[in-house]
């Protein structure tokens, strides 16, 4: 008995000197992790008179409550924090989002309320009403200012709007686009001029903050595309016009090994991605990144077995018009920054 305490104690010793060196290794704490989550169909319980939310209200075709809408931030938060794995990521972007008030109760409702998170949110020009937005470290990172980007093409624009932040994260600026394209539903084609229109936009815009920092920006592009890496709309958004400027899409190698980020009909598709510049990977100084710091997030509790086809898929809140209960039917995607 005796020696079965002076075990436990020992063990708990060692893990007690171990447990800072675990913490404060240099791959830790000078690493800045960026994270982006689709969240799938993420609404209140709120009838919005200005949004199209009927489906997502306890009366409503989907029987949307509170009992399933708390579940649904409690598995944000879980999936989050298990992202972060020994720290929570500093940057992390949503798509479908309904509103600022969600973002409240996951950072104020959960654990995440001990961190100091700084909320990107305003409302979209979306008919359903569902937004891009962020929330960031404000400990690690300081905002610079944002504005949300609109085609100035297009008069009638009823989908998503582009969210672009600025970031002074340690000594360097960081340019963070994130995205949510028109759907594909009804073919691949479908709403494919106006993600054309959405890429050229977005293309632009990074060409003049190259102009502007003689091609050394930092740009980080994140988002769900519903385009995939081969498509002609990230083709659009990859061609810079700045001859100095060149932008590499980290989710292309993942891709042409059938990974993805979604499936559909049994096949992995890569429809969520990160874009960054080449002063991201070819720099001396500074933050940087790499290739393969660039991943899916697809831990078991994300995964369940597909019923239609052999293998996997998300594990969805919704299958169909049916509650399932589960996180998303897409994958979060990370992109660890760190300091050379």
């Amino acid at each position: 008995m005796i020696r079965n305490l002076f075990r436990i104690l020992l063990m708990v010793l060692l893990f007690s000197a171990i447990l800072p060196c675990l913490f404060s290794q240099g791959t830790e704490s000078d690493r800045i992790r960026i994270m982006f989550y689709n969240v799938e169909n993420f609404f209140d319980i709120k009838d919005d008179s200005l949004n199209n939310d009927e489906d997502f209200l306890p009366d409503g075709v989907m029987r949307w409550n509170y009992s399933r809408y708390n579940k649904k931030y409690n598995s944000l938060y879980k999936t989050i924090v298990s992202a972060g794995e020994w720290n929570i990521p500093d940057i992390i972007s949503f798509c479908e989002v309904e509103n600022r008030k969600i973002l409240q109760d996951l950072l104020f409702n959960t654990y995440l309320s001990k961190c100091e998170f700084g909320i990107v949110h305003e409302e979209s020009p979306d008919l359903r009403g569902i937004d891009v937005c962020l929330i960031y470290n404000k400990k690690s990172i300081e905002l610079l200012g944002y504005r949300y980007l609109i085609p100035e093409n297009i008069k009638e624009f009823h989908t998503r709007s582009v969210l672009y932040s600025c970031f002074l994260v340690k000594t360097d600026t960081i340019h963070l686009f994130v995205n949510h394209w028109p759907s594909r539903r009804g073919g691949s084609l479908a709403g494919e001029d106006l993600r054309i229109s959405i890429a050229t936009m977005v293309h632009e815009v990074c060409d003049s903050v190259f102009r502007v920092t003689s091609g050394m920006a930092k740009i980080i592009i994140c988002g769900d595309f519903n385009s995939t890496p081969g498509d002609i709309e990230i083709e659009t958004l990859l061609n810079s016009d700045f001859s100095s400027s060149k932008l590499i899409n980290l989710a292309e190698n993942l891709a042409a090994k059938g990974e993805g980020s979604y499936r559909y009909k049994g096949i992995w598709e890569m429809i969520d991605q990160v874009i960054v510049s080449e002063s991201l990977i070819n720099n001396e100084s500074g933050l940087g990144t790499a290739i393969n710091y660039f991943r899916i997030f697809k831990p078991g509790f994300l995964l369940e077995k597909d019923p239609l086809y052999p293998g996997s898929s998300p594990f969805s809140t919704y299958r169909g018009y049916r509650y399932h209960g589960g996180y998303s039917d897409h994958l979060p995607v990370l992109l660890d920054l760190i300091t050379k």
